[in-house]
């Protein structure tokens, strides 16, 4: 059975131009010098040296390029070919797929190992289709190393409330690590505007 559309694809079908306008923004937002990769720090933070990394909702792959600057294998997912094609021009050297998050399935495509991080950043879980945000946590997490971490970052008011996520980890065979409001790891308190979760394998 084929997913539910997710809310990016529905913002294609409206606007087919959607994609490229994205590429060009961030483009634009590099070359003026702003810091795009706070997230992608943090992930380098808690990885071992040389660590395996995936980029889930990668887009147009700044978190994935400069995490494998750093010396790290990297795999980047995403469904929308054309931020895919982004990433492989703009960031060469990750391993770069097209793909559904509730599809995941990497053995499937020759890669076979496990992550030793999972990066959900740029409120990739919010764009999910609702129906299937439960198996695309669980499909993440199915691909974490023992003892890997899954850090998944959103803005709470974007139609995914903090509730339905964690009773849609807890479902999914993941369990929380830690809460926080920032990528620099701030407590997290009820109400913020934003939400980091590290998560890991349930037992």
């Amino acid at each position: 059975m084929t997913p539910e559309p997710s809310l990016w694809d529905r913002k294609l079908a409206e606007n087919p131009d959607h994609s490229r306008w994205y590429v060009q923004r961030f483009r634009d937002l590099a070359a003026a010098g702003k810091d795009l990769v706070g997230e992608a720090r943090l992930i380098d933070a808690m990885a071992p040296r040389g660590a395996r990394i995936l980029d889930a909702g990668c887009g147009p792959g700044r978190h994935g390029g400069w995490l494998h600057r750093q010396g790290h294998t990297v795999v980047g997912v995403d469904g929308d070919a054309t931020l895919i094609d982004a990433a492989i021009e703009d960031h060469p050297g990750p391993t770069w797929l097209v793909g559904n998050l509730a599809e995941l399935d990497l053995p499937s495509r020759g890669i076979a190992e496990p992550f030793d991080l999972i990066l959900c950043a740029g409120n990739v879980v919010t764009f999910l289709a609702p129906s299937t945000r439960r198996e695309s946590l669980r499909r993440m997490g199915a691909h974490l190393a023992q003892g890997g971490r899954l850090v998944v970052g959103f803005g709470t008011d974007r139609d995914y409330a903090v509730a339905d996520f964690a009773a849609d980890v807890a479902a999914a065979g993941v369990t929380v690590h830690s809460r926080h409001s920032t990528w620099e790891l701030h407590p997290y308190g009820e109400g913020d505007g934003f939400l980091v979760a590290i998560l890991g394998r349930s037992a």
